[in-house]
């Protein structure tokens, strides 16, 4: 469980890096001083594809903390076998597709499918989890 975990976090910087890789050229091209975007109303005036790149930053940083709490409390617990490893995988694959999907093009319909399909993994490891703790 750690090794999707660890690869989640390493996505989330990754995607940062393009966050300003996308922000600081368009922020010089739009020729302001920089201390104006200190105001986060103003990022509104970079290009949107830029801003999707930021906004799927924020995503990062939104649910996938409830898979990195799940994954450390199913590892804690002892209950990290197969299939919770699979479906951590794919959990990861899905928010990678979905940063991808967001950071280029952001076609909203197939954004939403990945994160619907995403957030089912997460609901199915919860309920699963939550079963092999309470033996129910």
């Amino acid at each position: 469980m750690v090794a999707p975990l660890l690869a989640l976090i390493a996505w989330s910087l990754i995607v940062l890096v393009w966050l300003y890789a996308r922000r600081i050229p368009a922020m010089l091209q739009l020729g302001q001083d920089f201390q104006l975007f200190a105001d986060k109303r103003h990022l509104f005036r970079l290009p949107a594809d830029v801003r999707a790149v930021a906004d799927n930053y924020t995503h990062l940083t939104e649910q996938p903390t409830l898979f990195y709490a799940l994954s450390l409390g199913i590892q804690v617990s002892g209950l990290a076998d197969q299939l919770f490893i699979v479906l951590a995988w794919i959990y990861v694959l899905l928010r990678i597709v979905h940063s991808l999907v967001q950071g280029i093009g952001n076609h909203v319909i197939l954004r939403f499918c990945v994160f619907a399909a995403g957030t089912g993994i997460l609901a199915y490891m919860t309920l699963r989890a939550i079963r092999l703790v309470f033996d129910f």
